[in-house]
């Protein structure tokens, strides 16, 4: 009997880790795969592309609501489908499915935005969409909307058109421009609960972070979760009142359980105040934060910036780390909790965020490691803190250099105002450079994070494990060169064995960019179903419009590609990572009113079809189809003049005449030229 009460115990641990809001001892560290209108950045083919970079230091990577929205481009804030119409300002349902998976094989779990709080509506002012998902029909109704909704003026438009709402208020705050829904409804409990286990069963996210949970009371998110049972989860209750968070997440609790962690809103205040005033003292004021608290530093999310926060434009500045950015990210990630990083800080600061993350991953730090403040100081102001983890102890020295690092700690990461430190009884080798793509040669200095004086090095350069006998020995501090694409392992070798190897992959890229010409066609809309009058090119890269102004210049340039018409303009890209974007249009008083959807991220020749009309005109990239006949003789075209015309019918006639017979002019493709080519020349003309 206690056999099995032991066995049934053990396979009960994940269920109840599960229903624990977010893992304890959690080892990961998360990305904010985001920012204002990263609409490039944020595609998911190219987050998909940055997988193995991303899977040596994220375990997680947070994205934008992937469903279509309201707007014709969105960040996942108007959210109109839940369970339908998964192509989104992000991607295609395909590329995000391709995405998710990706992540999984490499170890990385994706977090979807969930926004329940409110939601958008079509034709009017209360309706929602019907989605029929796996043969069930669901849809919110009026009376799923907050009686109170929009500080009552829902209410006075339904009065007025004969609808009717909640007899219910709101649970949480009012938020106006969408319709609150009222959580206490079982209609929309039952679609929310729907819908989650949606994101992970079939599209196979990994958890949630939950937009705006001020706006509903907390026990719902709790519901939930305890129903669909992420394996993380983490909610937006923005306050930097700790004790108001922390009542939110003893608010998810069912059955005694927490359900959700938090954002650590708190603690970033404290961070933001410290860094943009230069005053390191306050990172140690009453309002710590989640993380500095024994019973809730597991449910702590810690960030710096996210994308409500951040610097988005001169005329919306928001609330930013004004400066000592990676000094913000190197307190975080030397504390428990669990970081998430902001994608515009992975970008901008990638080589030393890297390396701060490896210094958590070396010590063994989790979100519930114990830590404690070491030293502070006004003037000069710095602020020491040490967080114990399960291989090592991670020291954060932030603000002045005036603090002395400890002899038992070796510093292995610095920049203005922090410096990060690993105890030598973490026992391990480090490199001055983290893995990455480099421009060029450059030098890694090796060093050892040991209790032993005089530790030796051992290290490879092919990938293969450093021994006492497989390697080149080398003093601590030694430097040397990286020429060539490379897997660096480096071990400390002490008494003839070989511990604490690290591996770092360089990827060097000799290569020098050079522009390149593409051209854009698309397929003569001039005619039915169409039939528009011109033909204008309106063009937009990420600092000017190459077209001009809207709506752009008129196309007259045309070319027939494998007996197809179509305009079309050249374009240069100027560097790797730049793109242009389009909307076609028939240009005059009508370019509103006939203009197609917006066509983005082109950076090689290309080959569009306007199709239907909605709002937009829709677009159909068919390059696969007309690109392999780009190069080659049109079809048709026997004189080689560019076109096809009656000019080619005399020359196939010729041809045949002088038993000159050229095989391209074999027009029908049956393997010979005769007069069955004549009459597939004039059919091509006929139907130009």
């Amino acid at each position: 009997m206690k056999k099995f009460f032991t066995t049934a115990l053990v396979m009960m641990l994940p269920l109840l880790m599960m229903a624990q809001g977010w893992p304890s001892r959690y080892d990961g560290v998360m990305l904010q795969g985001f920012y204002w209108n990263s609409f490039n950045d944020s595609r998911w083919p190219k987050l998909e592309s940055q997988a193995d970079e991303l899977a040596e230091f994220f375990k997680l990577v947070w994205v934008p609501q992937s469903a279509q929205c309201s707007g014709s481009t969105s960040m996942g804030y108007d959210d109109l489908y839940w369970f339908t119409h998964y192509n989104s300002s992000f991607g295609s349902e395909s590329q995000l499915r391709s995405m998710i998976n990706t992540f999984k094989s490499k170890g990385i779990g994706t977090i979807a935005d969930v926004v329940i709080n409110h939601r958008a509506t079509i034709n009017d002012w209360v309706t929602f969409p019907t989605e029929v998902y796996n043969g069930v029909t669901y849809k919110l109704l009026s009376t799923d909307i907050c009686k109170d909704d929009d500080g009552g003026a829902t209410q006075n438009w339904a009065s007025q058109n004969g609808k009717s709402l909640s007899n219910n208020f709101d649970t949480g705050e009012d938020w106006g421009g969408m319709r609150d829904l009222d959580h206490r409804s079982t209609n929309v409990q039952e679609n929310v609960k729907a819908y989650l286990k949606m994101l992970l069963d079939d599209l196979g996210y990994t958890g949630y972070r939950y937009d705006m949970t001020k706006g509903y009371a907390s026990m719902y998110t709790g519901m939930y979760n305890a129903y669909a049972e992420p394996e993380f989860s983490v909610g937006e209750y923005w306050d930097g009142n700790l004790g108001a968070v922390k009542s939110w997440i003893d608010g998810t609790k069912v059955n005694g359980a927490v359900q959700s962690a938090a954002f650590d809103f708190p603690f970033r205040y404290t961070i933001r105040d410290a860094v943009n005033n230069n005053n390191w003292t306050n990172l140690g004021g009453t309002n710590k934060g989640l993380c500095m608290e024994t019973n809730y530093r597991r449910y702590s999310v810690t960030f710096i910036e996210n994308h409500d926060t951040e610097y988005r434009s001169a005329n919306e500045q928001q609330d930013p780390i004004r400066n000592n950015i990676e000094a913000g990210n190197a307190y975080i990630l030397a504390m428990p909790g669990t970081p998430c990083i902001f994608l515009k800080h992975w970008i901008s600061y990638k080589e030393s965020i890297k390396q701060m993350i490896y210094a958590r991953q070396l010590a063994g730090i989790t979100n519930t490691s114990q830590t404690s403040n070491m030293a502070s100081n006004n003037s000069p102001s710095y602020y020491v803190q040490r967080t114990i983890g399960t291989r090592g102890t991670l020291l954060a020295a932030m603000g002045s250099t005036a603090y002395t690092i400890p002899a038992t700690f070796v510093v292995v990461a610095s920049g203005t105002n922090y410096r990060l430190a690993l105890s030598k009884t973490t026992e391990t080798a480090w490199a001055s450079k983290p893995s990455g793509e480099y421009d060029g040669a450059f030098n890694v200095t090796l060093s050892a994070v040991s209790q032993t004086d005089g530790a030796q090095l051992v290290y490879t350069v092919d990938g293969s494990e450093p021994t006492a006998s497989n390697g080149t020995k080398v003093a601590n501090g030694a430097s040397i060169s990286i020429s060539q694409t490379t897997t660096l392992k480096v071990g400390l070798l002490i008494g003839g064995a070989v511990s604490g190897v690290i591996t770092r992959k360089y990827i060097i890229d000799n290569s020098v960019f050079e522009p390149y010409e593409i051209t854009v066609f698309l397929k003569d809309p001039t005619v039915a179903p169409n039939n528009w009058s011109q033909v204008n090119f309106f063009s937009w890269d990420d600092t000017s419009s190459p077209n001009g102004g809207w709506p752009g210049e008129a196309i007259t340039d045309t070319k027939i590609v494998n007996g197809v018409k179509f305009y079309y303009d050249t374009y240069t890209i100027k560097s790797k990572d730049y793109f242009v974007n389009f909307v076609f249009n028939q240009g005059g008083s009508s370019a509103s009113s006939h203009q197609t959807e917006d066509v983005t991220y082109v950076n090689k020749t290309s080959f569009f079809e306007v199709t239907t009309q909605t709002n937009k005109y829709q677009v159909q990239d068919v390059t696969d189809q007309y690109l392999p006949y780009l190069d080659e003789r049109v079809r048709g075209d026997v004189n080689g003049d560019g076109e096809v015309s009656i000019s080619d019918v005399n020359a196939l006639i010729d041809m045949i005449l002088s038993g000159n017979i050229d095989m391209v002019a074999d027009v029908d493709d049956d393997g010979e030229v005769g007069i069955s080519d004549v009459n597939a020349v004039i059919d091509l003309i006929l139907n130009l």
